[in-house]
């Protein structure tokens, strides 16, 4: 198997792998109270905002100077882009359609982030393929954005199957919504290196596309579902699990 073909093949068990992990996880849970789904959707919230802050606007900041300026228009831009998303599927929302929209905006949300992850784990290889000595961190990016993944597809599969889409149909969903990390693997090794403002645009868009999913959808969900200090609670273990997954 040459470079490339292991390079898809490790990014598409790292994204499509695992979404989909995450999507058959949040079938076989039960949730028949409304309470499990709040506790659910404030925990993928807060992994979420883990990600988003240690990961994806972490990298998009680094280079400092005018990177900032950069960073902030593709976080305005990524929300500005869900929040239009958002109203053109609410327009037929239905009853007991809110849920079914957060797994929605959700699943484009996370298909769009993934093309930049994708694209870091294409770049990472390309690297590897120059210095073999980088072939262990080639290696672990691509096993951190297969953990991280497993919350993303939990994080689509439970509004929509909350929201009435069959359980098979929802872990489907979720899958495919790791598919676009195998087209930005295709892009980041073969362009090898990418330029740093193309790079912060990207990852920031995704981090603001994420940002409006936690704050516009899954959290007032969560809420409207249990009002008390559990879905909180939740949260901030998401918060904390999300950490790990980056950091560890």
């Amino acid at each position: 198997m040459g470079h490339l073909g292991e390079v898809l093949l490790v990014t598409a068990a790292a994204g499509i792998g695992g979404t989909g992990t995450g999507g058959l996880i949040a079938c076989l849970l039960r949730r028949d109270s409304s309470r499990m789904v709040s506790l659910l959707l404030s925990f993928a919230a807060g992994v979420m905002t883990a990600v988003v802050c240690f990961d994806l606007l972490a990298d998009a900041g680094a280079p400092g100077g005018g990177r900032l300026w950069l960073t902030a228009l593709g976080i305005l831009l990524g929300c500005g882009a869900t929040g239009s998303l958002n109203t053109r599927i609410g327009r037929r929302r239905k009853a007991g359609g809110g849920l079914f929209l957060a797994g929605l905006v959700m699943a484009a949300a996370i298909a769009l982030h993934n093309v930049p992850e994708g694209m870091v784990i294409g770049a990472s290889f390309a690297r590897r393929a120059a210095h073999p000595a980088a072939a262990r961190g080639a290696l672990m990016m691509a096993v951190v954005i297969g953990l991280h993944n497993i919350p993303e597809g939990m994080a689509v599969a439970v509004p929509l199957i909350s929201g009435g889409m069959g359980r098979s149909r929802a872990a489907a969903a979720a899958a495919l919504t790791g598919a676009p990390t195998v087209l930005g693997a295709l892009l980041g090794f073969s362009l090898g290196t990418l330029g740093p403002a193309s790079l912060t645009l990207a990852l920031s868009f995704a981090a603001g596309a994420m940002l409006y999913v936690v704050f516009g959808e899954l959290l007032p969900e969560s809420s409207l579902l249990w009002r008390g200090g559990a879905p909180a609670l939740a949260a901030v273990l998401g918060i904390i699990t999300g950490m790990v997954i980056v950091y560890a």
